[in-house]
């Protein structure tokens, strides 16, 4: 099967997840899109979404599905989003699309998170994807500094790109992330950083991973 048809595939597998009566948890990017369009199929048996970014939700009130504030709702029973990277631990990767500050603080609020994604996101240690930092502007080059010090890594500034927090990415290269939950905690107390893009914290509790032989559910 073609990418896109893997991510059609987990996509409608996360729909058997999301309990009638719902608010689920929606977020960001091409394989979230499909879960989107699918979950447009029992719209009329849950009670809406809170999504991540601006992108998801018009994508689902242009599908009928009501969209909430993250500040109207006190928890989600599961929050369903994709990944740039998940290792084996279900620690991931994230903000490929410039969302993953809007991602963590909604993934904060649900009780599960599932991760749906194609098998080549599926690595032993994460890194060879950029890792995105989301910075106020007037850090980003001291961040950046930072980051080569401390981690030995290069980081270039997203160009064009400007989150729905008007706020930059920074994307890292040449790291190695053997300790997620460490790092994260440390690059996310800096100044002037936003989000990191490491979801440790945050882990996922199931992947449902897209194959060649159909779904393969990982549970951490």
């Amino acid at each position: 099967m073609t990418q896109d048809e893997l991510k059609t595939l987990v996509g409608q597998a996360a729909v058997q997840h999301v309990p009638a009566g719902a608010i689920v948890g929606v977020g960001t990017g091409s394989t979230v899109n499909k879960f989107i369009d699918a979950l447009a199929s029992i719209k009329d048996q849950i009670r809406g979404a809170v999504s991540s970014s601006v992108a998801s939700t018009e994508r689902l009130k242009a599908l009928g599905i009501p969209v909430l504030e993250a500040s109207e709702v006190e928890s989600l029973p599961v929050y369903i989003d994709g990944a740039d990277e998940i290792d084996a631990a279900g620690n991931m990767i994230k903000g490929g699309g410039a969302a993953l500050t809007r991602e963590k603080i909604v993934a904060d609020l649900a009780e599960r998170f599932i991760c749906i994604a194609d098998e080549s996101k599926l690595v032993e240690v994460m890194g060879n994807f950029p890792l995105p930092v989301e910075v106020i502007p007037m850090a980003a080059a001291q961040v950046a500094r930072r980051l080569k010090a401390q981690y030995g890594g290069d980081a270039t500034l997203r160009a064009g790109c400007v989150t729905d927090n008007g706020c930059h990415i920074l994307d890292v290269r040449g790291l190695k992330i053997t300790d997620p939950a460490a790092m994260e905690a440390d690059v996310s107390q800096w100044p002037g950083v936003v989000t990191v893009g490491i979801f440790a914290r945050n882990k996922a509790s199931v992947c449902l991973l897209g194959t060649s032989e159909g779904v393969r559910t990982l549970t951490f």
